[in-house]
């Protein structure tokens, strides 16, 4: 099983960029899914998560960065808006595939040990 990041690059505060992860080896449709972030010389924090319906999903940050996901492409998306420079780091993503069908809360969804598959990341750096 691979996910596979991308979409990442150098971009100015204030712009978009839309990331995707898109799995290789085993549908992802009945698992949650999160994107988490790693800055240099920081440790790695949960940004976003969503259950495999997408009834559900979980910000560390409210407001500029929604995750959603498409079942049929087998990828889940993070579209991150009005970027800062603090938001720089690699982003990947995780599948917790040890349970289908998961409901969990924001505690859940954010605790890095409870997924169990991870992405190589994908670089984005936003410049002031």
């Amino acid at each position: 099983v691979q996910l596979q990041a991308s979409g990442g690059g150098l971009v100015q505060a204030g712009d978009s960029l839309r990331l995707s992860c898109t799995a290789f080896g085993r549908a992802i449709g009945i698992y949650f899914m999160g994107w988490f972030r790693q800055a240099p010389g920081k440790e790695r924090e949960f940004v976003a998560g969503i259950d495999w319906n997408a009834d559900n999903a979980f910000y560390a940050e409210e407001g500029r960065f929604i995750i959603s996901r498409e079942n049929a492409k087998n990828t889940v998306y993070l579209q991150m808006n009005s970027l800062k420079p603090e938001d720089t780091a690699v982003y990947s993503c995780a599948a917790d595939f040890s349970r289908p069908y998961k409901t969990t809360s924001y505690t859940g969804a954010a605790r890095a040990a409870d997924y169990n598959y991870w992405g190589r990341g994908t670089l984005v750096t936003v410049s002031s």
